[in-house]
């Protein structure tokens, strides 16, 4: 009976698989298709053709270059903000003892629910108070001071923290460590995993962004490759292929990120399991 429950939880991965890759093969498939074949049920175009690719490279504006630098930049830096952030406030919540920690840890829960929209105006209008909304390299800052910080990524960071041995903690303790020195030289290295998968989802997330973007960028000089997207959607028709080839530009990074970084996500799966 395990064998059997076993090749049905196979084939249910496998089934699964397929309908997540499906989509990345058939915009792969369009972005090498001329105009005339896009609406063509044919998974291998009958005349392949790299002009998409060279529309990319060589028709947008501001360039692919310059778009992705743009993108790389503005992920970079918030995953180090996220990074150190989410690492102080996730220990300070699971090892820490203050009054009020644990309703601040709920008010810190209760911002997963409230999405970007609602927080638009007030965020929107503090920022033009405060200079940033520009066509100069402050709106950078602007972006950096709404993405600094996820409720999810404190959350994942404490689960972590509380499954690392407390007798760790102690033997530090012993030795006279005090909070940071014991947050910096023994929780902080054996949260590797965690850090690693704050990481990946941090820089998944922003690289694909475009609501705030789209909303603070003024000046194209600084827009990123979802700004690249648009310019290929008219108001009557689209010009898929283009599309689908700064798609599927766009998608390398984060298939190599998640190629060299999913056994990290795995440990941090494993470590929380064993704590449950």
């Amino acid at each position: 009976m395990s064998k059997m429950r076993k090749l049905c939880f196979y084939a249910l991965l496998i089934f699964y698989s397929v309908l997540t890759i499906v989509p990345f093969v058939w915009s792969l498939s369009t972005s090498f298709k001329p105009s005339e074949e896009v609406y063509q049920n044919n998974l291998i175009p009958d005349a392949p053709s790299i002009d998409a690719y060279a529309t990319v490279f060589g028709k947008i504006q501001p360039n692919f270059q310059t778009l992705f630098a743009n993108s790389l930049f503005i992920a970079c830096v918030v995953v180090i903000l996220h990074l150190i952030f989410a690492a102080l406030a996730g220990y300070a919540f699971a090892r820490l003892r203050f009054p009020g920690r644990d309703v601040l840890f709920f008010v810190v829960l209760g911002c997963m629910m409230i999405p970007d929209q609602l927080r638009l105006v007030p965020m929107y209008q503090l920022l033009v108070k405060m200079g940033l909304i520009n066509s100069g390299p402050s709106n950078y800052l602007a972006i950096f001071l709404i993405k600094a910080i996820s409720a999810a990524d404190v959350f994942l960071m404490r689960q972590y923290f509380l499954t690392l041995p407390k007798e760790m903690e102690d033997a530090a303790k012993i030795d006279g460590a005090g909070p940071f020195k014991l947050f910096s030289r023994v929780m902080l290295p054996n949260a590797a995993p965690v850090l690693a998968t704050v990481a990946i989802l941090t820089f998944q997330g922003t690289w694909n962004d475009l609501f705030w973007p789209s909303i603070i960028l003024q000046s194209p000089s600084h827009w990123t490759l979802p700004f690249g997207i648009l310019q290929f959607k008219g108001q009557f028709s689209t010009d898929w292929p283009p599309i689908m080839a700064l798609v599927v530009l766009s998608t390398i990074p984060i298939l190599a990120l998640y190629t060299f970084g999913q056994r990290y996500i795995i440990n941090v799966q494993l470590a929380s399991s064993a704590k449950g």
